[in-house]
């Protein structure tokens, strides 16, 4: 691979932004993409993907380049080499890469790669909460995993067209995908795409979720012609499957306390041609409490420290401090106790993460169940989704039943 300096300037730029910053890595790499409009597709995926991996890397390469934060210019530039040479791509004669140290560099990556918070790339308190909550064993499998690149994933909307059609129309777009076992409406890409430019995605044929993300609508049970709320909505990506799963039949309430958030998909139920969903925006607890024993299903997908989905946010790894853990702890239990009372008697409540930490999932649960409110719930289900095992995201999901 021969380096080109426009887009190796790219890439420098976004890196200074997201260390030095704290921007987000997904903002900042889409502002990128649109610096040239010359770059092809390939340039395209060189700048967001060279940007991605140093991000995910980060600790692992400043250590490697004896560089600290706050980065200079040329601190990133250091870091830049040390990415290129463990690719194995020759280093062009400009002069910030005058005297890199290749043989160096390739002796003290393995020499880091003995110990997991270097090797893995990670804080050091992140580590041992890992290590302390998922066991050594567990964590060092999970974590790897977690910093391999996440598989582009699509859900096929099932209100507007089938697997195989779609399959058959990105086909003659020269987009491949796969059938995934187990996931009934999804399909993998067999190579990376911008997808969002094709017809089928502007006509609502699909939206972009990964597999575990997939299993929550499943896992609630809905049926077409009931009252559902999907309590933590967010831009909707679940509330779309559960519409779909419904045949947009019955009624799903999608809330927020990010009304922003729910203007988007108020935009996506258009595209996707779904017209049972309606958003209430959670500007008090009055617009909860009129809900009280209404609901035939509650889907709690709860604010979480988002450990299962670093393969997409590399950053997180960054910006998570472990007083924002402890601190959506508590978040996660309030909400368990207060939306849980919108399931009626005899209906079904789902509580998820794209968490891998028993303190946020089945310790969460257990405490609801062990509490006032929990005592009219039993439990009867859960699922513990690690991505070293599954190929997908992290999650956790539990299904209760109201008495």
């Amino acid at each position: 691979m021969r380096l080109h300096r426009n887009l190796c300037f790219a890439v420098i730029d976004g890196l200074m932004l997201i260390f030095n910053e704290d921007q987000y890595a997904d903002k900042v790499i889409q502002q990128l993409l649109k610096r040239d409009k010359r770059w092809g597709a390939r340039d395209r995926a060189f700048v967001a993907e060279t940007t991605y991996d140093i991000v995910r890397w980060k600790r692992l390469y400043a250590e490697i380049a004896e560089v600290k934060e706050p980065f200079t210019r040329d601190n990133i530039w250091r870091m830049f080499a040390v990415w290129a040479t463990l690719k194995g791509i020759k280093l062009p004669d400009w002069t910030y890469f005058e005297s890199t140290p290749t043989r160096k560099i390739k002796g003290k990556f393995d020499e880091l790669s003995k110990i997991r918070k270097f090797k893995e790339s990670i804080p050091d308190w992140l580590d041992e909460l890992g290590e302390k909550e998922l066991g050594t064993d567990v964590w060092t499998k999970e974590i790897a995993a977690l910093n391999e690149q996440a598989d582009v994933i699509l859900r096929v909307n099932t209100l507007k067209t089938t697997k195989e059609a779609l399959q058959a129309v990105l086909f003659d777009q020269d987009i491949e995908t796969d059938f995934l076992p187990n996931y009934p409406d999804a399909l993998k890409l067999k190579e990376r795409a911008n997808v969002f430019q094709t017809d089928a995605f502007k006509d609502g044929h699909f939206e972009v979720q990964d597999a575990s993300s997939q299993l929550v609508a499943k896992f609630l049970n809905v049926e077409p012609g009931m009252r559902v709320v999907d309590a933590c909505a967010g831009a909707g990506g679940k509330a779309l499957h559960i519409a779909a799963l419904m045949q947009n039949k019955g009624q799903v309430i999608a809330m927020d306390i990010y009304e922003n958030k729910l203007h988007e998909l108020k935009r996506r139920a258009k595209r996707n041609g779904v017209f049972n969903v309606e958003i209430r925006p959670i500007e008090s607890t009055k617009v909860i409490k009129k809900l009280y024993d209404k609901a035939d299903r509650v889907l709690i997908d709860a604010p979480c420290s988002g450990l299962g989905v670093l393969r997409r946010n590399p950053d997180a790894k960054w910006k998570l401090q472990p007083e924002f853990i402890d601190k959506i702890k508590i978040t996660q239990q309030e909400i368990l106790q207060q939306y849980s009372r919108m399931v009626k008697p005899g209906g079904q409540l789902v509580y998820a993460t794209c968490s891998i930490l028993p303190s946020e999932n089945q310790n969460q649960v257990k405490a609801f169940l062990d509490s006032e409110n929990g005592k009219d719930f039993t439990f009867v289900k859960e699922e513990k989704v690690l991505s070293h095992k599954s190929g997908f995201d992290g999650f956790y999901m539990a299904l209760l039943q109201k008495k």
